[in-house]
C-alpha cells in the first residue's frame, strides 16, 4: 500500500448557478488532532474471545480537526492545519490526503522520531453505531516546535480558528494570538479535557457534544446548561449542542437592547419548539423561537438570545452506513457558514444536510460532500 486512498471528486463539481459564490473571505486555520483511521464494518459488535469477519474494510485520514477541516475544503474554504505527524508512512501519507482535499499541511510538525496517531474503528452494522480504540501520537507536540513565525504566516487572512480541544498547549497559544488579532475562534467541545477551559475563554462559538454542556456546567438539563455556558462564558455568540439523531439545540446570544424583554424559562421554551417538530418530514427542519427572548435558568442566571431546534434527515436504513466522523462534518459546514455569514436556521438546516450526507459511507471523510452536490443546493440557495 503506497498512500492512503485519495478522495474522488464529483463529477459534477463545476460552476453552477443552483450555488451561490463562494464566501469573499474563506481562509480558515485549525489546530487540532489528525490520525489513521482503520475502519472495520461487522454485521454484529464481536463477544469477547471470539473470531469475525468483517464485511468491508477501509484505510483513511481521520481526527477530528482534519475531519472538519477536510469538509470546509471540499465546501470551498481554503483551510490551513496545524498538526504534527512523524516522519513514517502513515504521516506522509495523512499529509498527502489533506493536501489532495486541498488542507493547507505547510503548518504541520514533521517528528523524525515517534510514531502517528492511530485509530482503530469498528462499525456495528446492526446498531449503527462505532467503537473507537485510540493510540496516541508520540511525542506529542509542544507548544516550541510552533515558531512565531509560522503561526503569524498561518493566521494571516484568516476569517477563522477552530480548535478541536486537542494539543491543549499549542492550541491555546494559537487561540492568544487569533484574539490578538481579532479573529473568531471556534471551539469543538466533546469532552472536558486538560486546557479545555482556557480555550473556552477565548472562544467566540462553541460546539459541543450531546453529553458536554451538563458534565461542564452540572446544571440539569441541556436546555439550562446552555443558558449556563453563556453565563461563564459571556464572549460566546451562540452554543450549538449536537444530539445525534435527535438532531441540535442552538442559543445564539443577542446582545442588542430591547425594552421589555418577555422572560421565559429555556426549558419550557425548547419544550414548545419540539412540539412543533412534525415527525413526518424526512427533511432537516428548523424551528426558531419566534423572538429574542430573556432566558432563565432556575439558580443559574438568565441571558437574552433566540433558541433553535433542528432536525436531521431521516436516513433510509439501506443509505445508512457509517456515523463516523458526523460531529466533524456538521462543525465543517458551520465554519462554511460562519464564512458565508448565514443566518442561524439556515446554517443550522446546512450542517445538518452535509452530515446526513457523510453518514452515507464508511469512514469519516469518504463521504463527505463536495459543495456541488445537489443534495446540498436547497441548503446553500
Amino acid at each position: 500500500m503506497s498512500s492512503l486512498p485519495l478522495s474522488v471528486r464529483s463529477s459534477d463539481e463545476v460552476a453552477s448557478p443552483l450555488f451561490p459564490p463562494l464566501p469573499e473571505k474563506r481562509i480558515v486555520v485549525g489546530c487540532g488532532g489528525v490520525c489513521v483511521d482503520f475502519l472495520a464494518a461487522v454485521s454484529a459488535y464481536p463477544k469477547p474471545d471470539t473470531k469475525i469477519r468483517c464485511s468491508s474494510l477501509k484505510i483513511e485520514g481521520g481526527g477530528n480537526c482534519g475531519n472538519a477541516l477536510t469538509c470546509a475544503a471540499r465546501l470551498g474554504l481554503n483551510p490551513k492545519m496545524i498538526s504534527k505527524v512523524a516522519d513514517d508512512f502513515h504521516g506522509r501519507a495523512l499529509m498527502e490526503e489533506l493536501n489532495s482535499d486541498g488542507v493547507d499541511t505547510f503548518y504541520f510538525v514533521l517528528s523524525k522520531e515517534g510514531n502517528t496517531p492511530l485509530n482503530y474503528i469498528i462499525v456495528d452494522s446492526q446498531t449503527n453505531t462505532r467503537t473507537c480504540i485510540i493510540s496516541h501520537g508520540n511525542p506529542p507536540m509542544a507548544p516550541h516546535e510552533l515558531s512565531q513565525e509560522i503561526l503569524l504566516s498561518a493566521l494571516d487572512g484568516s476569517k477563522l480558528v477552530y480548535l478541536d480541544g486537542r494539543l491543549h498547549e499549542t492550541a491555546l497559544a494559537v487561540a492568544q494570538e487569533a484574539s490578538c488579532r481579532k479573529i473568531p475562534i471556534l471551539i469543538d467541545a466533546e469532552r472536558q479535557t486538560e486546557g479545555l477551559d482556557n480555550l473556552l475563554n477565548l472562544a467566540d462559538y462553541v460546539v459541543c457534544s450531546t453529553k458536554f454542556p451538563e458534565a461542564w456546567t452540572k446544571a440539569p438539563s441541556i436546555p439550562s446548561a446552555l443558558v449556563s455556558m453563556l453565563v461563564r462564558l459571556p464572549n460566546i455568540k451562540f452554543v450549538i449542542v449536537t444530539l445525534g439523531e435527535d438532531g441540535c439545540i442552538m442559543l445564539d446570544r443577542r446582545v442588542e437592547e430591547i425594552p421589555e424583554l418577555e422572560e421565559m424559562d429555556v426549558d419550557s421554551v425548547i419544550g414548545i419548539l419540539r412540539q412543533k417538530i412534525d415527525g413526518r418530514n424526512a427533511i432537516p427542519t428548523c424551528i426558531p423561537s419566534q423572538s429574542v427572548m430573556r432566558l432563565k435558568a432556575d439558580g443559574i442566571g438568565m441571558v437574552n438570545g433566540r433558541l433553535l431546534v433542528g432536525t436531521t434527515e431521516k436516513i433510509p436504513a439501506s443509505e445508512l452506513v457509517d456515523t463516523t466522523g458526523a460531529g466533524d462534518a456538521f462543525i465543517g459546514a458551520i465554519l462554511y457558514a460562519i464564512c458565508a455569514d448565514m443566518p442561524p436556521d439556515k446554517m443550522l438546516l446546512f450542517a445538518t444536510q452535509v452530515a446526513a450526507a457523510g453518514c452515507r459511507a464508511l469512514g469519516a471523510r469518504s463521504g463527505l460532500p463536495w459543495r456541488t452536490d445537489p443534495r446540498l443546493a436547497p441548503f446553500l440557495c
